[in-house]
């Protein structure tokens, strides 16, 4: 007789009530770690430790019975399809042959950071997440569902997103995955992304996503993040921790699959009249389970951000946990106070046999375990991993990154091209015999609008794109990733683009994955434009007026270094004179 939970028609509680009790306790434990995997050459599985992957494959499958992965590298689409079948194949092969759940951070856009995204290779290639809150809902909107059926495809069935943290620090060096400063257009992006991802209701063509950094992690002390113990504490001068918890209020009513803590610490911060625990989110109790489970009502899935229990060494560098606040506890306590605090899954960690120790040794009961398993088995079949969890090869070759999706791209990333100033430069179309001079993009691209020349002295125009300023630092493992301190950019180079504009009229891109400080460009340049996410190829239809720029800006741009240090951390868009406010672009460029 076939099982309830081999049962497609039945509703997925009873399912999961009928599958628990069957499961040993090494596949429950085993349910709650999620952890890095990567692919290997052809798709096939990983049986060596990899650059960031802790285990062989087999080894995280079969002796750990985990089956939550986060995916990094991937190959071509029908690779990752070859590659996800493979891993699905291998799970089979377990007790109970409990299916893997695929997840990703973001992968459709151009940071490549191991530590919070990948850049588009093979998916179609959109904004950032800052470049798309520039646009409309509807562009939004389009870019979570082709997304959604690009991952889908590939049997990647758990988004590690949207982020909802609301940038109030124009210094953070993480905010390039929000929708920016605003609290109100963070809640309208999310809802529209929520829905394109996940659907009207969770099911089997769903991806479910994971809502983060609850209860907002852009509130960090000097702008530092978290990621490292300089940036470990969130501090609230204005007093503006509901405004940071407004998104996650309603993502929850939204119908979020999963939340996740940020590692930030909270530092003199009092909910209702009570000092909260000087402790990271996930181990503060305060805010998961009497804030998160009991006030507002959270039943689903909550995943801690990854590594708060061990240190993390690969290539060459450490970065320490992220214990923040019980640095002093040794691994099994941290662990003990992460589950007192409520969360199900311990995210980046594989380190089962703790956690097993701890339940056999009656630190840990039973029925906590279950309780979690229950919300982690749960939400796979409402997936309907348990009924299908195959893909199609040929259809993701078909489907992802296909000619459809990268011009709805391309289409995206043009238009979220923000016009700050112009002189009368834009639109700036192609023209027999027009010389150009460019830095920071590709000549080949340049070419559209004539003859590229070496020197700007001997150009009609010139167009520079610039990177993001920051303040270098290498110690720490993904540190080099993560654009962090100062929003100006260096004398040298401001003094070296005045020169240019003293010769030939300029254009200059600003990328704006933080608020660069845009004060001395403007002075000189004819024209000034932001970007999140841009290829050099979109840059010029949108320049050229092929595809009009219509982006607004997600943030305030502010007119000084000065004015940032003093303007409260917690409070968005707060800094004294701002260059140009949140939700700024030029209407009418001067002709």
């Amino acid at each position: 007789m076939t099982p309830d939970y081999r049962t497609p028609g039945l509703p997925p509680k009873a399912r999961t009530a009928d599958l628990l009790p069957r499961l040993s306790l090494e596949e429950k434990v085993g349910l709650m770690f999620h952890t890095v995997i990567e692919s290997g050459a052809n798709g096939t599985l990983v049986e060596t430790a990899g650059a960031l992957s802790k285990s062989p494959t087999s080894t995280v499958v079969l002796d750990k019975r985990m089956n939550h992965f986060n995916v990094h590298g991937l190959g071509t689409p029908r690779e990752a399809a070859r590659w996800a079948n493979a891993l699905q194949s291998l799970a089979l092969q377990t007790e109970h042959a409990i299916p893997v759940t695929i997840s990703t951070d973001p992968r459709h856009a151009f940071t490549e950071n191991a530590g919070a995204s990948f850049a588009a290779r093979g998916f179609s290639q959109w904004p950032e997440p800052l470049g798309l809150a520039a646009l409309d809902d509807a562009d939004i909107l389009e870019h979570a569902r082709i997304a959604r059926a690009e991952y889908l495809a590939v049997g990647i069935r758990l988004a590690l997103h949207p982020q909802v943290d609301i940038a109030s620090d124009p210094r953070w060096g993480r905010q390039f995955q929000t929708f920016g400063a605003d609290a109100e257009r963070t809640t309208r992006a999310m809802l529209t992304y929520l829905r394109g991802f996940q659907g009207d209701e969770l099911g089997p063509t769903s991806v479910a996503c994971v809502t983060k950094h609850f209860p907002g992690a852009g509130p960090q002390r000097d702008g530092e993040d978290a990621h490292f113990p300089y940036g470990r504490e969130q501090v609230y001068p204005g007093g503006r921790f509901d405004l940071h918890l407004a998104p996650f209020r309603a993502a929850i009513a939204a119908g979020t699959a999963g939340l996740m803590p940020y590692y930030g610490m909270p530092v003199g911060l009092e909910l209702d009249g009570e000092p909260v625990e000087e402790v990271g989110f996930a181990f503060n109790r305060r805010i998961i389970t009497r804030l998160l489970r009991e006030s507002l009502g959270f039943d689903g899935v909550v995943v801690t951000d990854w590594e708060l229990i061990h240190d993390n060494v690969a290539q060459g560098q450490v970065l320490p946990a992220k214990a923040w606040g019980v640095e002093h506890l040794s691994p099994a306590e941290r662990m003990l106070k992460v589950l007192d605090a409520g969360c199900d899954q311990f995210g980046g960690e594989e380190c089962t046999d703790l956690l097993l120790d701890l339940v056999r040794t009656d630190r840990v009961p039973v029925e906590r375990i279950d309780e979690s398993a229950f919300r982690l088995l749960e939400l796979k079949f409402r997936l309907g991993l348990f009924d299908d969890p195959f893909v199609d090869e040929e259809a993701a070759a078909e489907i992802v990154g296909s000619a459809a999706h990268e011009e709805a791209g391309f289409h995206a990333q043009a238009s979220s091209v923000t016009v700050l100033t112009d002189d009368g430069l834009l639109p700036l179309a192609p023209r027999a015999g027009q010389r150009v001079y460019v830095e920071g993009m590709s000549e080949r691209s340049a070419e559209a609008w004539g003859t590229v020349v070496p020197r700007p002295e001997d150009a009609d125009v010139a167009i520079v794109r610039l990177p993001a300023p920051y303040d270098p630092r290498d110690d720490l493992l993904f540190e080099s990733l993560f654009h962090q301190g100062s929003l100006d950019y260096r004398p040298g180079l401001v003094s070296r683009l005045r020169s240019i504009a003293a010769t030939t009229p300029l254009i200059v891109d600003a990328n704006l994955e933080r608020p660069a400080i845009l004060t001395p460009l403007i002075e000189f340049a004819q024209t000034v434009v932001g970007t999140c996410g841009v290829s050099d190829d979109a840059l010029v239809a949108a320049l050229s007026g092929r595809i009009p720029p219509r982006g607004r800006l997600p943030f305030e741009i502010p007119r000084s270094m000065d004015a940032v240090e003093r303007s409260p951390e917690d409070v968005p868009n707060s800094t004294s004179d701002p260059l140009f406010p949140a939700g700024y672009r030029l209407e009418r460029p001067a002709r």
